[in-house]
């Protein structure tokens, strides 16, 4: 016969008496421990460990936040937005490291019509080139350009006959983002690059801009990453560059 054991009772066990004594509380392990330890130290451990704690729970969610910013960081390389418009040939002017180069190649693509959302697009495409893995002139992934304005050029005093009339020239204003400029390797070489393949790639698409100024944010800025000109208003021309530096 098995019975239920209880302290500080005798139990019948067949025919075996068994006493389990109660244990003081002043005597159980925990109570020595608070006892041996002064007050003031039990508190400190207390506090220390609720601190450890809160630290610990801290650092999980600012590595939660970190991991979420760096995946959209990842997937921040602007899509083409779908348009209704056929594809058509356009010129890019890709950059190399390599060997500081300037190409210009043929891409297919549908573009919007509207020529200063055309000239953004056009620019986004040319940076999406450069975040793609096996890229000439890596850049960091995500929009680069935040708008383009077309902007007409003044009209010499004189009004030309109608024999002679040329196209109106214009200004192209390109506003980069912030994050574009902050994430931009630093380098005259690789600065001057990106500066030569935007302004080549405007003036391959874009007969009547002649002149290309930049703003960072929508405010002037002296250089892209401490080396390349931002201030200075850059002419429209071509700027292919054959290896090793001449100009094509």
């Amino acid at each position: 016969m098995i019975l239920r054991i209880k302290r500080g009772k005798f139990i019948r066990a067949g025919a075996v008496l068994t006493f389990i004594p109660r244990i003081p509380w002043s005597e159980r392990p925990l109570a020595r421990f608070n006892a041996a330890i002064p007050r003031y130290q039990r508190v400190l451990f207390y506090v220390l460990l609720a601190g450890i704690v809160l630290m610990a729970a801290f650092l999980l969610h600012e590595r939660r936040v970190a991991h979420d910013r760096l995946a959209a960081q990842n997937d921040a390389t602007p899509l083409a937005a779908p348009v209704s418009n056929a594809t058509e040939p356009f010129t890019l002017d890709l950059a190399s490291d390599s060997d500081g180069s300037v190409t210009a190649v043929e891409r297919q693509i549908a573009l919007p019509t509207v020529p200063s959302v055309r000239a953004r697009a056009l620019l986004e495409r040319l940076m999406a080139e450069y975040a793609l893995p096996n890229s000439l002139h890596p850049l960091a992934s995500g929009a680069a350009v935040d708008d383009v304005f077309l902007l007409k050029l003044p009209v010499a005093a004189s009004a030309p006959s109608p024999a002679d009339a040329a196209p109106e020239e214009e200004l192209a204003v390109i506003n980069l983002r912030g994050s574009f400029i902050n994430d931009h390797p630093s380098g005259v070489e690789v600065e001057m690059l990106t500066l030569l393949s935007i302004i080549g790639t405007l003036h391959a698409n874009f007969p009547r801009v002649t002149q290309v100024r930049f703003l960072v944010d929508g405010q002037p800025r002296e250089t892209l990453a401490g080396h390349a000109d931002l201030e200075r208003v850059y002419p429209a021309v071509d700027t292919t560059v054959a290896a090793g530096g001449s100009s094509q």
